[in-house]
């Protein structure tokens, strides 16, 4: 197995806790909102918290049927979250899993900083190419920018 790291950093024009509430604290919630291709997201082991794990269901007729998550860290007090990918078509037959870490830091204006690492654990001999990884990315963008326009539109959610 081996193992390919990227990091990205996205800026946000929203208080870092607002986005960690959002995209990570109540994500169950916002995501299905705001997504048209997820249908919901269910916890399916534990009680939603570090070590559950939660099950993305996608809408019929897409490319992916579902995702399952692992959480292992959920610190609201200095913004970092941590999970792992760890079932789900996207998978397929070259990767194991894949580990996101993201914090949430202040930065001008009153916005936010995203650093997120992302390791892909890949079976085998398995190299995972950037545009594979770019491909992942900007589903996670889409996401990023939706959750941020959804938040400058309703300045007091999260507040």
């Amino acid at each position: 197995m081996g193992v390919n790291t990227y990091t990205h950093e996205a800026t946000a024009a929203i208080a870092p806790i607002r986005l960690f509430k959002a995209l990570v604290v109540d994500a169950d919630n916002i995501i299905p909102k705001l997504m048209s291709d997820v249908k919901n997201v269910e916890t399916v082991e534990g009680d939603g918290g570090v070590g559950s794990i939660k099950k993305m269901n996608f809408v019929e007729g897409g490319p992916i049927k579902y995702l399952k998550h692992k959480i292992h860290v959920t610190d609201d007090k200095n913004l970092v979250s941590k999970y792992s990918l760890i079932e789900g078509d996207v998978l397929g037959d070259k990767l194991e899993s894949v580990t996101y870490e993201n914090k949430f830091e202040a930065s001008g204006n009153g916005g936010c900083v995203c650093k997120t690492t992302t390791e892909y654990h890949t079976k085998g001999d398995y190299v995972l190419t950037e545009e594979e990884h770019n491909a992942g990315k900007e589903k996670a963008m889409d996401l990023f920018k939706a959750v941020e326009a959804y938040l400058l539109a309703n300045p007091t959610v999260y507040a």
